[in-house]
């Protein structure tokens, strides 16, 4: 059987807070043994793929250019796509599950995409729209994949 997979989505850009909160996400998430699936790039997704190799976990980085070597350092698997923001759309439908954070409108429309592709998208002071099953917390979402 294949391995679960969580995708976290955020913006490259975040405060402190928020990426300490993107790097706990992503250690939990493979503490939990999915694989973690993200934009690749920096900021939340470089994050959460430090936390979650802190935790012995596997990351897939789906970037939007076509050299390999513009992901993060914490990807393990870089999948280059050459389709700039429509890469989303992977982003989005290659989980399970997703993990929205705090980002713009790219985070947005993987948002839309993950719900449009019937996913359970759990919120973390993300974008709070209708689908998106807002969560209070790491903890909260520790709770949610031991259920998973």
């Amino acid at each position: 059987m294949a391995k679960k997979m969580i995708s976290v989505i955020g913006g490259h850009k975040a405060d402190d807070e928020i990426l300490s909160m993107a790097e706990e996400v992503g250690r939990i998430i493979a503490e939990a043994g999915f694989v973690l699936v993200c934009g690749g790039l920096s900021g939340i997704m470089e994050k959460a793929c430090k936390g979650a190799k802190s935790a012995g976990g596997l990351t897939v980085g789906i970037i939007p250019g076509e050299d390999k070597k513009d992901a993060n350092e914490s990807v393990d698997i870089v999948i280059p796509t050459g389709m700039g923001y429509s890469r989303n759309v992977l982003v989005a439908c290659a989980s399970d599950i997703v993990v929205a954070l705090p980002g713009e409108y790219g985070t947005l429309s993987e948002i839309g995409f993950a719900l449009v592709a019937k996913k359970k998208v759990y919120g973390l002071n993300a974008w709070k729209i209708p689908g998106v099953i807002e969560i209070s917390g790491v903890d909260e979402l520790k709770k949610i994949l031991k259920q998973t």
